[in-house]
């Protein structure tokens, strides 16, 4: 598939876990300081009503997910960002920062912003450095969220935030059809 002028391989089944947190690289087990900012990047979902595709090329690694329905929403407490402005995420030998980055206006929706820098030490003790953006959009009883994660060392220059946002807004569109 062509996107963003580029060619993609994508995959129809994102498998797993299908939260940010996951696709930034935390494994299981993972905590969040403060505790209430965990809501952001690893909601509650159902696997079953979970959607979505993945794709890698030149620029990163991009995750699209759709999830909730009426029988089980997935929504955010108003305020629920309020005090996540910054924080941070860690699992076993990964440990990142998060911050809350502008996200685009949809109408009828709230919408929620991130930026994280997330570090993993493997084999040697050598440590690994990316960088993602994502951006949620509560929809009535839905979830769409959209993860950039840049390819670390990758020669080819990274999608970023604007491509993110970008991609929420027409996810969003071609869901409400």
């Amino acid at each position: 598939m062509i996107l963003a002028g580029l060619t993609w391989v994508f995959d129809a089944d994102v498998g797993g876990p299908a939260s940010p947190l996951a696709f930034w690289g935390f494994g299981p087990g993972w905590v969040t300081e403060p505790p209430q900012c965990a809501v952001l990047a690893g909601p509650a979902t159902d696997e079953s009503t979970t959607k979505g595709w993945s794709g890698s090329g030149p620029g990163g690694i991009v995750h699209t997910v759709v999830t909730g329905s009426p029988t089980a929403p997935v929504t955010l407490e108003p305020g629920a960002a309020a005090d996540c402005g910054h924080w941070t995420a860690t699992s076993g030998n990964t440990s990142g920062t998060v911050d809350l980055v502008d996200a685009p206006a949809i109408d009828g929706a709230t919408t929620v912003g991130m930026h994280t820098v997330a570090k993993t030490v493997v084999e040697g003790g050598r440590e690994t450095t990316s960088s993602a953006y994502t951006f949620n959009a509560y929809v009535d009883d839905y979830l769409t969220s959209v993860t950039v994660v840049t390819d670390p060392g990758s020669p080819n220059p990274p999608l970023g935030g604007k491509f993110a946002a970008d991609l929420l807004v027409k996810t969003v569109s071609a869901l409400r059809g």
